[in-house]
Protein backbone atom coordinates (compact mmCIF):
# COMPACT_ATOMS: atom_id res chain seq x y z
CA UNK A 1 0.00 0.00 0.00
CA UNK A 2 3.12 2.47 0.80
CA UNK A 3 4.72 1.49 -2.33
CA UNK A 4 1.65 2.09 -4.25
CA UNK A 5 0.54 5.75 -2.55
CA UNK A 6 4.41 6.79 -3.05
CA UNK A 7 3.90 6.21 -6.84
CA UNK A 8 0.47 7.67 -7.23
CA UNK A 9 2.09 10.61 -5.70
CA UNK A 10 4.96 10.94 -8.18
CA UNK A 11 2.61 10.52 -11.02
CA UNK A 12 0.14 13.82 -9.97
CA UNK A 13 3.46 15.62 -8.91
CA UNK A 14 4.69 14.23 -12.96
CA UNK A 15 1.47 15.73 -14.49
CA UNK A 16 1.76 19.35 -12.45
CA UNK A 17 5.39 19.75 -13.46
CA UNK A 18 6.39 22.08 -16.76
CA UNK A 19 8.31 19.76 -19.20
CA UNK A 20 10.46 21.46 -22.21
CA UNK A 21 8.67 22.00 -25.52
CA UNK A 22 9.18 23.29 -28.98
CA UNK A 23 7.32 26.45 -30.29
CA UNK A 24 6.29 28.12 -33.36
CA UNK A 25 5.47 31.24 -34.27
CA UNK A 26 4.38 32.81 -37.63
CA UNK A 27 3.04 36.02 -38.77
CA UNK A 28 3.91 39.85 -40.83
CA UNK A 29 5.73 42.88 -39.80
CA UNK A 30 3.66 46.00 -41.44
CA UNK A 31 6.35 48.24 -40.99
CA UNK A 32 10.22 48.68 -40.47
CA UNK A 33 10.13 49.62 -37.18
CA UNK A 34 8.12 47.30 -35.90
CA UNK A 35 9.31 44.27 -33.25
CA UNK A 36 7.96 41.06 -32.69
CA UNK A 37 8.01 39.83 -28.94
CA UNK A 38 7.53 36.01 -27.99
CA UNK A 39 7.62 35.85 -24.35
CA UNK A 40 8.72 32.23 -22.98
CA UNK A 41 9.65 30.87 -19.58
CA UNK A 42 11.48 28.25 -17.68
CA UNK A 43 10.15 26.75 -14.77
CA UNK A 44 13.97 25.46 -14.44
CA UNK A 45 17.55 25.94 -14.93
CA UNK A 46 17.43 24.79 -18.46
CA UNK A 47 20.17 23.83 -20.87
CA UNK A 48 20.16 24.02 -24.60
CA UNK A 49 17.98 26.34 -25.14
CA UNK A 50 17.47 27.82 -28.48
CA UNK A 51 15.48 30.70 -29.79
CA UNK A 52 15.56 32.07 -33.54
CA UNK A 53 13.82 32.81 -36.70
CA UNK A 54 14.60 31.72 -40.28
CA UNK A 55 12.32 34.59 -41.71
CA UNK A 56 15.04 35.73 -44.36
CA UNK A 57 14.15 32.50 -46.88
CA UNK A 58 17.33 33.46 -49.13
CA UNK A 59 16.24 37.34 -49.89
CA UNK A 60 12.18 36.22 -50.04
CA UNK A 61 11.42 38.25 -46.49
CA UNK A 62 13.74 41.03 -44.59
CA UNK A 63 16.55 40.60 -43.15
CA UNK A 64 16.31 40.06 -38.68
CA UNK A 65 17.80 41.01 -35.54
CA UNK A 66 17.06 39.01 -32.50
CA UNK A 67 17.35 39.52 -28.70
CA UNK A 68 16.77 37.50 -25.43
CA UNK A 69 15.91 39.84 -22.76
CA UNK A 70 14.76 38.58 -19.04
CA UNK A 71 12.09 39.52 -16.96
CA UNK A 72 13.29 41.43 -13.62
CA UNK A 73 10.72 42.80 -11.29
CA UNK A 74 9.03 45.46 -13.89
CA UNK A 75 12.41 45.58 -16.03
CA UNK A 76 13.24 43.79 -18.73
CA UNK A 77 17.29 43.53 -18.78
CA UNK A 78 19.01 41.97 -22.16
CA UNK A 79 20.68 38.83 -21.94
CA UNK A 80 22.20 38.29 -25.97
CA UNK A 81 21.64 40.21 -29.26
CA UNK A 82 22.36 38.81 -32.85
CA UNK A 83 22.34 39.69 -36.38
CA UNK A 84 23.28 37.05 -38.18
CA UNK A 85 23.37 33.24 -36.83
CA UNK A 86 22.48 30.61 -40.05
CA UNK A 87 23.86 27.49 -37.82
CA UNK A 88 21.35 26.97 -35.40
CA UNK A 89 19.07 24.43 -36.85
CA UNK A 90 19.04 23.14 -40.02
CA UNK A 91 17.21 24.79 -42.97
CA UNK A 92 17.82 28.19 -42.06
CA UNK A 93 19.63 30.46 -44.32
CA UNK A 94 22.42 33.19 -44.29
CA UNK A 95 20.86 36.38 -42.98
CA UNK A 96 18.83 34.34 -39.93
CA UNK A 97 19.44 35.19 -36.62
CA UNK A 98 18.83 33.78 -33.03
CA UNK A 99 20.33 32.54 -29.98
CA UNK A 100 21.50 29.36 -28.42
CA UNK A 101 22.23 28.85 -24.41
CA UNK A 102 23.85 25.82 -22.92
CA UNK A 103 22.27 27.24 -19.52
CA UNK A 104 19.94 29.76 -19.13
CA UNK A 105 18.44 30.39 -15.62
CA UNK A 106 14.66 30.21 -14.79
CA UNK A 107 12.96 33.07 -15.03
CA UNK A 108 10.90 35.04 -18.09
CA UNK A 109 12.01 36.09 -20.91
CA UNK A 110 11.30 37.65 -24.27
CA UNK A 111 12.22 37.09 -27.29
CA UNK A 112 12.31 40.01 -29.93
CA UNK A 113 12.44 40.19 -33.32
CA UNK A 114 12.89 43.18 -35.55
CA UNK A 115 14.41 44.65 -38.94
CA UNK A 116 17.90 45.32 -39.44
CA UNK A 117 19.18 47.60 -38.64
CA UNK A 118 16.66 48.51 -35.48
CA UNK A 119 18.98 47.11 -32.99
CA UNK A 120 18.23 47.91 -29.33
CA UNK A 121 19.23 51.00 -27.35
CA UNK A 122 20.98 49.76 -24.59
CA UNK A 123 20.17 47.33 -21.91
CA UNK A 124 16.81 47.27 -20.80
CA UNK A 125 13.91 46.69 -23.34
CA UNK A 126 13.06 50.43 -21.78
CA UNK A 127 15.18 52.19 -23.80
CA UNK A 128 13.80 50.84 -27.03
CA UNK A 129 15.16 50.42 -30.60
CA UNK A 130 16.93 52.21 -32.80
CA UNK A 131 13.94 52.84 -35.85
CA UNK A 132 11.40 53.98 -32.59
CA UNK A 133 11.53 57.66 -33.47
CA UNK A 134 11.38 57.11 -37.58
CA UNK A 135 8.16 57.47 -38.99
CA UNK A 136 6.45 54.09 -40.23
CA UNK A 137 7.66 52.84 -43.45
CA UNK A 138 5.38 49.81 -45.16
CA UNK A 139 7.56 46.78 -45.20
CA UNK A 140 7.24 46.53 -48.95
CA UNK A 141 8.28 50.23 -49.65
CA UNK A 142 10.91 50.30 -47.39
CA UNK A 143 14.58 50.38 -49.10
CA UNK A 144 16.32 47.87 -46.22
CA UNK A 145 19.46 48.56 -45.54
CA UNK A 146 22.12 46.18 -47.49
CA UNK A 147 19.25 44.69 -48.94
CA UNK A 148 16.24 46.49 -51.09
CA UNK A 149 12.82 47.44 -51.41
CA UNK A 150 10.00 44.77 -51.90
CA UNK A 151 11.36 42.34 -48.91
CA UNK A 152 8.49 40.30 -47.83
CA UNK A 153 7.10 40.94 -43.88
CA UNK A 154 6.85 37.38 -43.13
CA UNK A 155 8.39 36.20 -39.94
CA UNK A 156 8.79 32.33 -38.82
CA UNK A 157 9.78 32.16 -35.42
CA UNK A 158 11.06 28.85 -33.34
CA UNK A 159 11.65 28.11 -29.86
CA UNK A 160 13.26 24.95 -28.37
CA UNK A 161 13.76 23.86 -24.69
CA UNK A 162 11.35 26.77 -23.05
CA UNK A 163 8.59 25.19 -20.82
CA UNK A 164 5.95 27.90 -21.92
CA UNK A 165 5.70 30.49 -25.28
CA UNK A 166 3.25 32.98 -26.02
CA UNK A 167 3.11 35.77 -29.17
CA UNK A 168 2.80 39.19 -26.93
CA UNK A 169 3.16 40.94 -30.32
CA UNK A 170 1.32 44.34 -29.67
CA UNK A 171 -1.52 44.53 -32.28
CA UNK A 172 -2.01 48.29 -33.51
CA UNK A 173 -5.54 49.96 -33.01
CA UNK A 174 -7.72 49.86 -35.44
CA UNK A 175 -7.67 53.83 -35.65
CA UNK A 176 -3.98 53.43 -35.99
CA UNK A 177 -4.82 51.32 -39.57
CA UNK A 178 -7.27 54.07 -40.49
CA UNK A 179 -4.54 56.67 -40.33
CA UNK A 180 -1.71 55.13 -42.22
CA UNK A 181 -4.11 53.99 -45.14
CA UNK A 182 -5.38 57.98 -45.00
CA UNK A 183 -1.83 58.65 -45.23
CA UNK A 184 -0.70 56.74 -48.19
CA UNK A 185 -4.04 57.59 -49.69
CA UNK A 186 -2.95 61.30 -49.81
CA UNK A 187 0.40 60.56 -51.16
CA UNK A 188 -0.80 58.45 -53.88
CA UNK A 189 -3.04 61.12 -55.00
CA UNK A 190 -0.24 63.66 -54.58
CA UNK A 191 1.43 61.58 -56.83
CA UNK A 192 -1.33 61.70 -59.73
CA UNK A 193 -1.60 65.16 -59.29
CA UNK A 194 2.33 65.66 -60.00
CA UNK A 195 1.78 62.86 -62.75
CA UNK A 196 -0.70 65.13 -64.32
CA UNK A 197 0.94 68.32 -64.03
CA UNK A 198 4.02 66.95 -65.99
CA UNK A 199 2.07 65.29 -68.61
CA UNK A 200 0.03 68.52 -68.86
Amino acid sequence: MKKLLTASVFAVLGLTQAHAADFDFSGNIAMHNDVVSIDFSLASDATDVKVWTDSFQNAVNFDPITAVWVQSGSNWNLVGQNDDNASIAAGQTYYDSGLTFASLAAGTYRFTIATFNNFANGTSLSQGFQYDNQAPIALADWDQPANHTNMGSFYSVHLTGVDSAINTTPVPEPETYALMLAGLGLMGAVARRRNKKSAA
